[in-house]
């Protein structure tokens, strides 16, 4: 079989203008493990999200005030490699169930914010959940902590960014808490501020950036 197809956002830079060009690969082939028959691949994601060095570029010295990291030890698994959002937030440690019933309801264009504790033992997100995600318009997730399913993940569009990838999955022991304020990585995440996610790292904002006219 071939591989899933694989989605890559490029953002040409000129003097003029920023222009994002969208580049995928079209030999797709299906997924024949019968646990995928649920999941249909999306190949229409396009990305319209600022890059993060842009952003930092533009606001970096401005009133707005900005908070930076770096990608460090955050991968990208997602169909989509830039996103960005309103941030919705969730604390949990090796178990679930608040991720799944927040992915289950409509995102309306935000970014979800799982605090996994940083826990290598077990993964808090899978290919269902992200599912979830893509179809009831959530932008991203951002994973302190483990997914699984990964190359299913990277067929849909979504932004996922995590720690890493563990094959077993959490328990289902304590529902955890939403709508706090979170810290890893050297950043707040607060429900509400804006989160702009790309290949480079995180940029997090009180208030929604734009990039300054070029022209």
């Amino acid at each position: 079989a071939r591989d899933a197809p694989e989605i890559m956002l490029v953002t040409a830079i000129s003097r003029s203008r920023i222009v994002p060009v969208l580049a995928q690969s079209l030999c797709a082939s299906p997924l024949f493990s019968p646990r995928y028959t649920h999941l249909k691949m999306s190949t229409s994601s396009c990305s319209s999200s600022p890059a993060t060095a842009d952003l930092c570029d533009d606001h970096v010295t401005s009133p707005t005030r900005l908070s930076v990291m770096g990608s460090g030890d955050f991968r990208d698994y997602g169909g989509v490699k830039s996103f960005h959002g309103k941030v919705e937030t969730v604390r949990c440690f090796e178990s679930n169930p608040i991720v799944r019933k927040t992915l289950q309801e409509p995102g309306n264009g935000r970014v979800l914010v799982v605090d996994g504790g940083g826990s290598n033992r077990v993964a808090i997100l899978g290919d269902m959940l992200a599912k979830f995600a893509q179809d009831n318009g959530w932008k991203g997730i951002v994973v302190n902590g483990c997914i699984r399913d990964s190359k299913v993940i990277g067929t849909l569009s979504v932004g996922v960014k995590a720690r890493g990838t563990h094959p077993l999955k959490s328990a289902k022991t304590h529902m955890g808490e939403r709508g706090i304020t979170l810290a890893f990585g050297g950043l707040e995440f607060v429900p509400g501020h804006w989160l702009y996610a790309d290949e480079d790292g995180i940029v997090i904002s009180e208030e929604e950036l734009k990039l300054e006219s070029k022209l």
